[in-house]
């Protein structure tokens, strides 16, 4: 019997080595792609502009996938390597930990989960099978790890100190890459506003209320209901707010952003979208959001696919950018590329001049520009992660 059983034991052990080794590397393939149309021609301005810029990007989902953020990937869009050629001074890392089956912009119910199998077959500890808090600490863990290995390449930041003395390591020390960790989606509270504390602690700074679906904080722009904040949802707002964490818009349905515009007592962002008047899509900003975020003196990331911008093109994203820039001012723009996030695009992380000179050939200035790549986004981060006082 024993002999029977060895020829279909070894070839279900083969299976699965295959299944758990080359299937996570093909899904993120398939799913994170460089259209491969023609780069914008970058001119000798634009690079020595874009060397002397402090650039932030509010959004990137690499954390998701099975592969390390140190040395170089044969794929997706982004790892230490080319946020160093990008000239990258901090990424914000979104930690999802849920996405429904058959996701689409219109709506989603809450009842399936794509993410469990991908953890699955990534092998990831068995406590994040289960738990999309645990899977938060895991995406948190790796980031750790990788700021270790990085031999002070890559820098955590979770306060304001930290966030200027990576500033002026960035003119002094050879250039480290700042990491900050956000979450898309409170689905991982668990139902639990103290388990806010537990993601604090892990190193979050800066989080969704919702994400594909509605949950038990907000409806979601793809949600089935679309609807506001529910008390949950605003009471973590507000113990967001009072630790230091930064609220974002992004996903958020459009009752759920005016809740959050009329609570807020800081700057709010919007991660990674963009604006309905360049790009009618439903999960772009109307022009009264986009007012209501700079009411806040919050910023709107722009990002770089054709959900966000409806192109890959560079130009549409400097299209997006000065819409925002006549509607409310220059202030109120930053880079939120959605990398990694399932999208296709056309330039990765290490080709990030390519909106430099995109925004050069639509007359923004020098100063506008350091202001869109980075200073801006800066401000606010800086903002948001001050504990507000007596609360």
């Amino acid at each position: 019997m024993q002999k029977k059983l060895g020829i279909p034991l070894v070839l279900l052990a083969v299976a699965a080595i295959g299944f758990f080794g080359f299937a996570p590397a093909y899904l993120e393939s398939s799913m994170n792609r460089i259209d491969g149309k023609p780069l914008i021609a970058v001119s000798a301005e634009a690079k020595a502009l874009h060397a002397s810029l402090q650039i932030v990007d509010l959004h990137s989902d690499t954390l998701m996938w099975q592969r390390g953020l140190i040395g170089t990937a044969a794929r997706g869009h982004e790892d230490l390597r080319r946020l160093q050629e990008g000239n990258v001074s901090l990424q914000v890392f979104s930690s999802v930990t849920k996405t429904p089956r058959g996701q689409n912009y219109d709506a989603n119910g809450a009842d399936t989960d794509n993410i469990t199998p991908l953890v699955i077959a990534q092998l990831q500890p068995i406590r994040t099978w289960s738990s999309l808090l645990e899977r938060s600490l895991w995406h948190a863990a790796k980031l750790d790890r990788a700021v270790v290995q990085s031999g002070g390449a890559l820098a955590k930041v979770t306060t304001p100190a930290m966030l200027d003395g990576l500033q002026g390591q960035r003119r002094i020390q050879g250039r480290p890459v700042g990491a900050m960790l956000s979450i898309e989606g409170l689905q991982d509270l668990e139902g639990k506003v103290e388990n806010l504390d537990t993601l604090y602690a892990a190193g979050f700074r800066m989080a969704s209320l919702a994400h594909f679906f509605d949950n038990e904080l907000a409806g979601s722009m793809h949600g089935l209901r679309k609807g506001g904040m529910t008390p949950l949802g605003r009471q973590v707002m507000a113990a967001m707010e009072a630790k230091g964490m930064i609220v974002d818009i992004a996903h958020c349905s459009h009752a759920c952003v005016a809740d959050i515009l009329a609570a807020a007592r800081r700057p709010v962002v919007s991660s990674h979208g963009g604006v309905q008047a360049t790009c009618k899509v439903n999960r772009n900003l109307t022009d009264e959001e986009v007012k209501g975020v700079a009411r806040t003196q919050g910023v709107i990331g722009i990002g770089y696919w054709e959900g966000a911008v409806c192109d890959t093109d560079p130009r549409a994203i400097a299209t997006a950018m000065q819409h925002v820039k006549d509607l409310v001012g220059v202030q109120y723009i930053a880079l939120g590329s959605d990398f990694d996030g399932a999208t296709t695009v056309r330039f990765d992380t290490g080709q990030l001049v390519q909106v430099t000179q995109a925004l050069l050939d639509a007359g923004f200035t020098p100063d506008e520009i350091r202001a869109v790549m980075g200073g801006n986004a800066l401000r606010v981060i800086r903002a948001g992660l001050q504990p507000l006082q007596g609360r």
